[in-house]
């Protein structure tokens, strides 16, 4: 059996994804106004397409068909499913805040969902598959994001530098986290307005002459507000997020993971994304799409976090940045031109050529991919990347 394939992904058109970088990237002419992701795995939503020597095939039913594919360790830890999804994103409007369940929560959401009879593809549904989504993302450009909750002094400290807050930090001195936020996810909209239209009038004309640094909460709440066209009749509770939660500013080749519960969204930039494989989000406002509260406040986790950012790949070596999960690994592999790489694969994985030029090679197979280009490696197969043109390719596989 061959031990490579060409592999193409599936693009995803949401309305908060820019014009032109995936287009770019993929050497694609532009036929759709919003390109936000690129999918490469076997997600039944959106599987990629292996293409073989008769036919192409989804990446899900070449797996069913060849499962020694996925190899061993893959197989019992996760069953005959890839268990990982790739992802290029392109941010141009800010994401949904939004957490993902646990593997038990996403079990249990839904089955229950399932006995109530919503459909997979209901706008409604919360839960599409059983799985969890813990995730990790690495910058392509800089990228800004929200990323759990700051600590409780630096909250306070936040709110009380708004008259228009003050009283919620008073509020908050008594409370713990999550009843707060419980309380402010319910809000009225008067007390939204209370809040919010003060700091949208004193702040407006500063954010429009470009004064307000990019770390300032309300240049992101003034931001999404026009970026997400959020009427001041209709404000949304989510807008408060920017006084509660980390504003990450990651730089190229720096990253992050979210774990299981931690409230996050993102803002703008470009980044790489693997994660579990699943299409589990519960989110918290900023969305036309569902929002539910009730299951937002049982999974949300509170706790106070400092970001934890993941540092660079080294320039010239191979290196696999570290995650504290099982269900993926995150590979940078560079290369010069006429340099040549071997390894070996344990587990099903997915190379994808972000800059330059390699051929690939696994027994009698050859096969040259440009940027953008990508392919399925099976198991167990001793492959080598030879340099064509000076650039980077990452590869999606599991932790050895």
């Amino acid at each position: 059996m061959a031990g490579i394939y060409p592999l193409n992904g599936r693009l995803q058109h949401y309305v908060w994804g820019g014009e032109r970088y995936i287009p770019h990237l993929l050497h694609i002419d532009k036929t759709e106004s919003h390109y936000a992701e690129y999918w490469l795995g076997a997600h039944p939503s959106a599987p990629s397409q292996v293409i073989g020597t008769k036919e192409e095939i989804s990446l899900d039913d070449f797996l069913h068909q060849n499962p020694t594919a996925l190899g061993q360790q893959s197989r019992q830890l996760f069953g005959d499913n890839l268990p990982y999804l790739l992802k290029v994103l392109d941010v141009a409007n800010p994401l949904s805040i939004q957490l993902h369940p646990t593997k038990e929560q996403a079990k249990i959401g839904f089955a229950q969902e399932n006995v109530v009879g919503i459909p997979l593809n209901d706008p409604k549904r919360t839960y599409k598959d059983d799985n969890h989504k813990p995730e990790m993302m690495i910058a392509l450009s800089d990228f800004w994001l929200l990323h759990g909750f700051k600590t409780k002094a630096q909250i306070l400290d936040t709110l009380r530098q708004r008259p228009s807050l003050a009283d919620l930090a008073t509020k908050l001195a008594s409370q713990d986290l999550a009843d707060f936020y419980a309380d402010i996810m319910l809000a009225t909209q008067d007390q939204l307005a209370q809040w919010l239209l003060p700091i949208i009038d004193s702040q407006q004309k500063a954010y429009e002459q470009n004064q307000l640094a990019m770390q300032d909460p309300d240049y992101w709440m003034l931001y999404t507000l026009h970026a997400m066209q959020i009427s001041l009749d209709k404000l949304d509770a989510g807008l408060m997020s920017f006084y509660l939660f980390n504003i990450v500013n990651l730089q190229v080749g720096e990253g992050i993971f979210q774990a299981a519960g931690v409230p996050h969204a993102y803002l703008r930039g470009q980044n790489i994304e693997l994660m579990a494989c699943s299409d589990n989000v519960i989110r918290g406002g900023l969305t036309p799409k569902h929002v539910d509260i009730e299951q937002l406040l049982k999974i949300i986790d509170c706790s106070e976090i400092v970001p934890q950012i993941i540092a660079p790949a080294p320039k010239n070596q191979v290196y696999t940045y570290p995650t504290p999960i099982a269900d993926f690994a995150l590979s940078n592999m560079p290369y010069a031109k006429n340099t040549e790489i071997s390894d070996r694969t344990l587990n099903g994985t997915i190379l994808l050529v972000m800059a330059g030029e390699i051929t690939l090679e696994a027994a009698q197979q050859k096969l040259t991919l440009k940027q953008g280009q990508a392919a399925f490696i099976e198991a167990d197969t001793d492959y080598r990347v030879h340099g064509m043109q000076e650039g980077y390719a990452v590869l999606a596989g599991l932790p050895l």
